[in-house]
Order: C-alpha cells, then sequence, then structure tokens
C-alpha cells in the first residue's frame, strides 16, 4: 500500500507541470476562439523563450469601412509567455513566417507577428488592388491588437523592419494610443516617387575612392556584358529559375543601376570589390551577392508587385541614377521603378500620405526608439524628430541595413535598454540587453 501511494506521489510531481501547461494552452486557446470566433486557429511549434504558439487565419475585411465587400485569409502568429508581460506587435511590410524579433527577445514579451496584407500567404487570387492601401492595413492592426487587449494586459510595443518599420511609425501616427512605445527598425519616410536624397547618400557616403570603384565595377560589368549575360544565364539554369518578365540583357541592367544603392544598405566592403580587370565569373558573382539577380526572377516579380504598387501609389520610393553608365546602356530608358509595377492598374501617388504621418512622428511622436545605420541607404529618408519629444534616434555610424541594437557599442545599448524600461516602466530591463 506504501509503495502505491509513493507511486502517486511520484507520479503527481511528475504530471503536475504537463497538467498545468496543458490547462495553461486550453485557457489561452479559448480565449483566442471567443476573440476570434471565425478564424482557423492551428497550434505551432515555440520559438525559444516561448510555452504556447498559434498560427491565425483571420477573415479580415477587404475594406473595413464596407465588411459586405468581402474578405481574405490573413496570417498572423502569436507566441505566448505571460498575460501580464508585455506584448510586441511585429508589423512586417511583406510576407513573414512565425520569426522572433529582436525587441521580444529584449523584452522577454509576448509577440503578435502580423503578415502584411495582400503578401505571401495572405495574397487574394485576384489581387483587388483598390484595397491594398496602408490605411487599410493599419485598420488590420487596430482591430487585432484591439481583441488581444481584452486578454493581454501588459504594455504594448510595435516594431518593424525596413518597410515594416514604416508601417510601425504609420501606424503610430492613425493609432497614438495603441501601442506604448513604437521601435521602427531602418525605416524610411520617403518624400516622392523617386526621392534625390537616396542618389544623394551614394554620391557622398564612404569615401571618394570607395566610390570610384563603385562606379569603375559598374561600368566593367557592362563592358564585358555578353560575357556576364553568359554568368547570368548559367546561374539562372542552375537555379532554375526564369527571366521571361523582366529578360537577361534588362535584369542585368537595372542590376547595374542598383548595385550603389544596394551596396550602401547592405554594407557592402570597398576591399571586396573586384577589380575592372576581374574575369566575367567574379564580376557577375560579386554583382550578385551585393544586388542578389533573383530579384529580378519572374517569381520575385510576381511576388513584389503589391510592393512597388505601395510605393509608387502611397509611399514613395527611389530612383536610378544613370550617371556612372548612361553610354553604356542598351534597354533601360527611365529612371523609375514603375517597370516592376503591376500592368493594367491605374497608379496614382499621394504625396501627401507620408508627409502627414512625417509631420506626426516629427512633431507628436513621444515613445518612438528609431534604429539606423549610418551608411544605410535608406537613412538618407529617416525622420528627424523634434528635440522637444520624448523620443530617442540611435545611429550606429557605419551600420548597414541590417542594424540591430546588439551591434551598438555597450554604452548605446545601456542607453536603449533605460529609454525601453522607463517608458515600459520596468525595472530590471537594463539586465536583459
Amino acid at each position: 500500500m506504501k509503495r502505491i501511494q509513493s507511486l502517486l506521489v511520484v507520479l503527481f510531481f511528475v504530471l503536475t507541470p504537463y497538467i498545468g501547461s496543458a490547462q495553461t494552452t486550453s485557457d489561452l486557446l479559448q480565449k483566442l476562439t471567443q476573440l476570434f470566433p471565425k478564424a482557423e486557429i492551428t497550434v505551432i511549434e515555440n520559438l525559444e523563450g516561448y510555452s504556447e504558439s498559434y498560427q491565425l487565419i483571420l477573415d479580415e475585411p477587404l475594406d473595413h469601412k464596407n465588411p459586405q465587400k468581402g474578405t481574405f485569409k490573413h496570417y498572423v502568429y502569436l507566441s505566448h509567455v505571460d498575460f501580464n508581460k508585455p506584448m510586441v506587435i511585429e508589423t512586417h511590410g511583406y510576407n513573414t513566417n512565425n520569426s522572433k524579433s529582436e525587441v521580444s527577445t529584449l523584452l522577454n514579451a509576448n509577440q503578435i507577428s502580423v503578415e502584411y496584407r495582400f503578401y505571401g500567404k495572405s495574397r487574394p487570387e485576384p489581387l483587388p488592388w483598390e484595397y491594398l492601401t496602408n490605411d487599410q492595413a493599419i485598420e488590420d492592426y487596430h482591430a487585432i491588437v484591439s481583441k488581444l487587449k481584452q486578454i493581454y494586459s501588459g504594455k504594448w510595443i510595435s516594431t518593424g523592419i525596413s518597410k515594416g518599420g514604416e508601417t510601425a511609425l504609420i501606424y503610430k501616427s492613425k493609432y497614438p494610443n495603441d501601442v506604448d512605445v513604437a521601435m521602427p527598425y531602418v525605416a524610411p519616410l520617403i518624400n516622392t516617387q523617386e526621392d534625390p536624397r537616396t542618389i544623394n547618400h551614394t554620391k557622398t557616403v564612404g569615401t571618394a575612392e570607395c566610390r570610384e570603384k563603385i562606379t569603375a565595377f559598374q561600368r566593367a560589368v557592362l563592358q564585358n556584358r555578353e560575357a556576364v549575360l553568359k554568368e547570368f544565364a548559367d546561374y539562372a539554369a542552375a537555379k532554375k529559375m526564369t527571366f521571361t518578365e523582366v529578360p537577361f540583357n534588362e535584369s542585368l541592367e537595372y542590376a547595374v543601376l542598383e548595385f550603389p544603392f544596394s551596396f550602401w544598405q547592405w554594407g557592402g566592403k570597398c576591399d571586396a570589390i573586384p577589380p575592372v580587370t576581374a574575369l566575367p565569373k567574379e564580376l557577375f558573382n560579386y554583382l550578385n551577392d551585393v544586388v542578389g539577380v533573383r530579384t529580378y526572377n519572374d517569381i520575385n516579380y510576381f511576388n513584389y508587385l503589391p510592393s512597388y504598387y505601395q510605393h509608387l501609389s502611397e509611399l514613395g520610393y527611389y530612383g536610378f541614377d544613370f550617371t556612372p553608365v548612361a553610354d553604356l546602356l542598351q534597354v533601360v530608358k527611365s529612371s523609375s521603378n514603375d517597370r516592376f509595377a503591376p500592368k493594367g492598374v491605374e497608379i496614382k501617388y499621394h504625396p501627401a500620405y507620408i508627409r502627414k504621418v512625417r509631420k506626426y512622428v516629427e512633431n507628436k511622436g513621444d515613445k518612438i526608439l528609431y534604429v539606423y545605420g549610418g551608411y544605410d541607404t535608406w537613412f538618407s529618408c529617416a525622420p528627424t524628430p523634434s528635440p522637444k519629444l520624448d523620443a530617442l534616434k540611435m545611429v550606429l555610424p557605419t551600420g548597414s541595413h541590417s542594424t540591430r541594437v546588439k551591434d551598438f557599442p555597450e554604452n548605446d545599448k545601456k542607453r536603449i535598454m533605460e529609454t525601453l524600461a522607463r517608458w515600459l516602466e520596468i525595472k530590471d530591463l537594463s539586465e536583459k540587453k
């Protein structure tokens, strides 16, 4: 009898954590089912540090002002730690899967990761372009946050990278009280369809010697066009990529024009630029390493149509500088990126949209923590918050578009963490960096 009692005691202590975990899971799942009764909710594998994770497929309205217009399947990913801990909403600018943001790691926070409407798995076919607006996307976030706030009582933080960071700023300007803190990474606010600040950046950043090497490389690629195109075709065949929408010759010219932008954006190393005497394979490989010619293949051409639509209608974008290679171009005639916009779709640019967002974040945007790399081409389009604001703009002088908090010197990381701790009213946050 004593053996049985002892065994029962052992089993109790062994199984209690699992029973508790199962109860927690059912509690959260029950709450999610009540909040999102029409959603498809699936248990998914936990990321590091989380106890429960779910994929939610929402029936999102195409038009939040007119729900009768129909819905689309909207993919979001919820990762759970504790109902009382902070919640991070990551406003991805494109497609996404379930990945942990740096902010969530720094704060040991819950996370809701939201795919941007009409990208990735959240893309309806045919795509109703008239509903691909930032305001509609912001309403997506607002609806999700409003519901989840019913069960998550901690502070809320929005974050995003590049276009996702820009989205976090737009969201903050439209619904300033939805989140307590916004933390965008490398986020531009672009003035025009071809913002001249990006070209000025590539002409002034770094050293004159490095910029001369960039121009020499661009010219060397096009001066060896036929041989480089052969390398391009061999690469495409090996990777099973097709280039019917943007043929090889045109793709090569766009890649060459793109090269200075991407070189500085992604932290290119001047010492790594091949000499003008390099073999065609070496020229192609380096161009591909920096720019990524896969950008122009048929699959990515299709995948990025929503992005170009948004940039050319509301967000603004950048143009190409023909000056270094104008005499060597055969196909590309326009400096605009509109070559990659959806065909047969009317696109009208609304410059006032981002201007209004910029006015808000620069003059009223308290508790926004900006992270930038100083060499990043998009840094040229960064907002400048008023010194009167309780905001923090951190710039890693030679950082790239990949700049994160972990890349900063210790004193800067301490300043970032202390600022977040003050804004979020967390006493021991500085110890978690």
